[in-house]
């Protein structure tokens, strides 16, 4: 047997913990000395106190992890219910990992403001090209928004690319444009050559830029929202008007996002 300090350190919790386990009937201890009352408890009893941990970061409460416990919970339904809490967490944790980049990106916008490097945009024209593409809706531009639309969007035109023995002859392009109700029109497409006949992904020729304001962004699409301000400011300042949508060109896309690098091209009109 081992007394409740011992038990405490092999099972990684506090005596409190467990003195507070016996004291709601949760986990009593193996054998209390009628004496000292001195609490000892056997290395049977872990596995116990490992579904009573378990069970509590999967949020219920007490009571209801005695419920489980004492109704017969199996080792196979608490690993399944620890994997769908472990999914769970990682979605949370992504979904935080993507708002601090992009309140970052806030922060460098504002730390950058009236520091313009206008050596980063240049003016050029974009020659038309076919493009394979897919697209959808999403509730609006904002990159939590967008993200979870062009994504799978992205990965489906692949698919069915592939499937149709269509190679990719160029970057991807994507650019969004308003629908109703503030939603965002997304398209996501790539470059193709001569004139696949595909059933499901339209083929077509976009057309070309005559004068387009452009800028490289280095990153996360997260963190893009410094450089398109950036672009947008230089396109202000020097007497030019946005004349269409933003596209993006997806230059190189390797595993790792932060080393993305993407062209922004925004068609534009010299104001007289």
């Amino acid at each position: 047997m081992f007394t409740i300090g011992d038990f405490a350190r092999h099972g990684r919790v506090s005596v409190r913990m467990l003195r507070h386990y016996d004291a709601t009937g949760l986990l009593r201890p193996a054998h209390v000395d009628p004496a000292t009352g001195y609490r000892h408890y056997t290395a049977g009893q872990l596995a116990r106190l490992n579904r009573i941990i378990a069970l509590k970061d999967l949020g219920f409460t007490l009571q209801q992890v005695g419920d489980i416990i004492d109704g017969g919970l199996g080792t196979e339904e608490l690993r399944g219910m620890l994997r769908l809490r472990r999914a769970e967490l990682e979605a949370v944790m992504t979904a935080s990992a993507a708002r601090l980049t992009r309140v970052e990106a806030r922060l460098r916008a504002i730390e950058s403001e009236g520091h313009m490097p206008s050596d980063d945009v240049v003016l050029k024209a974009v020659p038309p090209v076919r493009v394979a593409e897919l697209t959808a809706v999403a509730a609006s531009y904002q990159p939590e928004d967008i993200g979870p639309v062009i994504n799978p969007l992205y990965a489906q035109l692949f698919e069915r690319l592939e499937a149709a023995g269509v190679q990719p002859t160029g970057p991807g392009v994507a650019w969004y444009e308003d629908a109703t109700d503030g939603a965002v029109t997304v398209h996501a497409a790539i470059e193709v050559a001569g004139a696949p006949v595909m059933t499901d992904v339209a083929v077509y020729d976009l057309a070309p830029i005559p004068q387009a304001a452009t800028i490289v962004h280095r990153g996360s699409m997260d963190a893009i929202m410094p450089t398109a301000q950036i672009l947008a400011q230089w396109i202000d300042v020097n007497g030019y008007r946005a004349d269409g949508y933003a596209r993006e060109i997806n230059l190189e896309c390797p595993e790792n996002r932060d080393d993305w690098v993407t062209e922004l091209q925004v068609p534009v009109t010299k104001l007289r």
